[in-house]
């Protein structure tokens, strides 16, 4: 559900404070630990360290991200990847075929462009 029209985007008045009157190209990356705060306009070219609950991620703004949220830039969960035997097969094919065509690529002999 999104937020009332009438309250506005949710955008931290710290998170402002800290890029009120500074240029994107001379702040350096400002920390911030609101992920929840909204990506305005004034934002764009500002570089963010976004925290996701370990370290902070750094995010570059761009005209694209205004009216999403931070934190949706900070991935807090990482995948690692499915386990079992069906995918030990699956990786074991793609070796074995990338192998093969790296064999097949160096046998084949390069024809010199004739003039």
């Amino acid at each position: 559900m999104t937020r009332s029209l009438k309250k506005g985007p949710y955008i931290d008045v710290k998170l402002m404070k800290k890029i009120e009157g500074k240029k994107p190209l001379e702040t350096g990356v400002i920390k911030t630990w609101a992920r929840a705060s909204v990506v305005s306009p004034e934002m764009i070219g500002f570089t963010f360290g976004v925290h996701n609950g370990r370290k902070h991620i750094e995010v570059v703004i761009t005209e694209d991200m205004v009216g999403h949220r931070l934190g949706e830039f900070s991935p807090t969960r990482t995948f690692h990847k499915h386990g079992g035997k069906m995918q030990k097969e699956i990786e074991q094919k793609a070796k074995e075929s990338e192998i093969a065509s790296a064999k097949a690529a160096k046998a084949a002999p390069t024809a010199a462009p004739k003039k």
